[in-house]
């Protein structure tokens, strides 16, 4: 059972507190009609911690767990399952919890992992398995799509050593995975790629100035991106045992362009205004330039109000980001960049059929102005015509990152790109209830076609995926 955490702390009330329990629910209670396509699983991942806190508790500290329905012939089930990481195991075994988390000194943390890495973050489905990754980088956990089981540590056959980020891309196309790590010691990130079939073909370093704190990539059809953003530890809070961040505001964002398959000695930089992002949407090629959009964020390094734990708690999850667009010049070399929208959203989805390659349509969440973060809507951003719709849950209810379910036959270049539907799990804090909304993509604000009742709260989190039936 989870221990209550005895503190006044936002991100153990209301929605976000953690459940104590694991469990299975069939036939769901429907209210509207399933369509009779939708047929796979929608997975999202969050933090849930399974012992009581040591110390402040940080929403970001909290164990993976994964809250999954799965959708075939208008049957919708539930379940929910941790994540069975190393430290997750080690805690169990004691009964208790070992770890401090981002709040306090790391110190006294067992040495082998200074900070737990609880596979808490993101998800992508490569090579028939789940994989759960933790936003510090750490190890890739292999998960069954159905069961949710934890099946180990996705290690390409012993031949990965390094981490992975949490945010690795899988080309629709190929079944490539594409991703990075990083570190605090030489090399400060590498680079690598597994094929469809989970065989590591390509791992370089990619040289870095020192250590830095990237968080996502992108992919074209061609290349690979990854980023040196100025927002990277700030080294008098770590000779301290405290994990810290600063942003340098005079030194250059540099976005790093790497074919595919290229060595450490083929990456090409190209120097951008100082910012940070913490999720790309996509990248494509157009000619000689890459097109790059992703969520801005207005002010890396939020100005805090007042000295109180509190608001240093909460300083860096007041999410003020913008829909932005990067274009590279690889022959030139130059950057042509600027905000396409001026509404607060993040946690982007898109059609997944479209990664690497020419995409129109993101299906950003749109971030609440309450101080904690909060996702109080969606918004489907059409970057050709440089128009958004909106559809908000409404007044104390909040959603989760909304993944895009293409209709089955769909394929670029033959059907539209949003003819499919999203997903996405709401918390209603005032009646203390769950549910699923199903949503027609194309006709985002007509709001939900089909809603299903969940039997347990799930406590809100970070990112999700769609798996087809077709590839469970």
């Amino acid at each position: 059972m989870v221990a209550m955490i005895a503190t006044i702390n936002p991100y153990t009330l209301g929605a976000y507190a953690p459940v104590d329990t694991e469990i299975e629910a069939e036939k769901l209670q429907v209210f509207g009609e399933v369509p009779s396509d939708l047929n796979g699983v929608y997975v999202r991942n969050g933090p849930n911690p399974r012992y009581e806190a040591k110390g402040r508790y940080h929403w970001f500290d909290g164990d993976g767990m994964l809250h999954a329905v799965h959708i075939k012939d208008g049957v919708i089930s539930y379940r929910n399952r941790w994540i069975r990481t190393a430290g997750f195991e080690r805690e169990q075994a004691e009964d208790r919890s070992i770890w401090t988390g981002l709040m306090e000194s790391m110190k006294h943390n067992p040495a082998d992992m200074p900070l737990k890495d609880t596979g808490n973050t993101d998800l992508v489905y490569h090579n028939k398995h789940l994989l759960s990754l933790w936003y510090m980088a750490g190890q890739p956990y292999k998960v069954d799509a159905c069961s949710l089981e934890t099946l180990g540590v996705e290690d390409f056959g012993g031949k990965l050593r390094n981490k992975m980020s949490a945010h690795a891309k899988v080309d629709e196309h190929t079944g490539e995975l594409m991703f990075f790590d990083y570190g605090p010691r030489p090399p400060y990130m590498t680079y690598g790629v597994a094929s469809a079939d989970g065989t590591l073909t390509h791992l370089v370093p990619i040289d870095l100035p020192g250590s830095r704190s990237p968080h996502d990539m992108a992919i074209t059809e061609n290349y690979s991106i990854l980023f040196d953003m100025p927002l990277f530890a700030d080294s008098e809070a770590l000779k301290q045992g405290r994990t810290s961040v600063k942003f340098h505001r005079n030194t250059p964002t540099r976005i790093g362009v790497i074919p595919r398959h290229g060595d450490s000695a083929s990456i090409r930089w190209y120097e951008a205004e100082a910012c940070y992002m913490y999720h790309t949407i996509n990248a494509w090629e157009e000619g000689d330039e890459i097109v790059l959009d992703g969520c801005r964020v207005v002010n890396p390094e939020p100005p805090l109000t007042g000295e109180g734990e509190l608001e240093r708690m909460l300083a860096y999850l007041r999410l003020d980001a913008r829909l932005y667009r990067w274009r590279i010049n690889l022959r030139t070399g130059a950057v042509k960049e600027g905000y396409a929208d001026d509404d607060n959203s993040e946690f982007p989805t898109m059609n997944m059929n479209h990664l690497g390659r020419f995409s129109r349509y993101a299906y950003n969440v749109h971030i609440s102005p309450e101080p904690t973060l909060l996702f109080d809507g969606i918004v489907k951003y059409d970057t050709v015509k440089g128009s958004s719709e909106k559809y908000f849950f409404g007044p104390g209810r909040y959603g989760s990152e909304s993944p895009f379910a293409p209709r089955p036959g769909s394929r670029p270049g033959v059907t539209a790109e949003d003819d499919g539907y999203l997903l996405t799990f709401v918390h209603d804090e005032s009646a203390n209830y769950s549910e699923l909304l199903i949503m027609d993509a194309k006709n985002l604000t007509a709001g939900p076609i089909a809603r299903a009742r969940i039997p347990q709260r799930v406590p809100l989190g970070f990112h999700a995926c769609w798996v087809p039936e077709e590839k469970l």
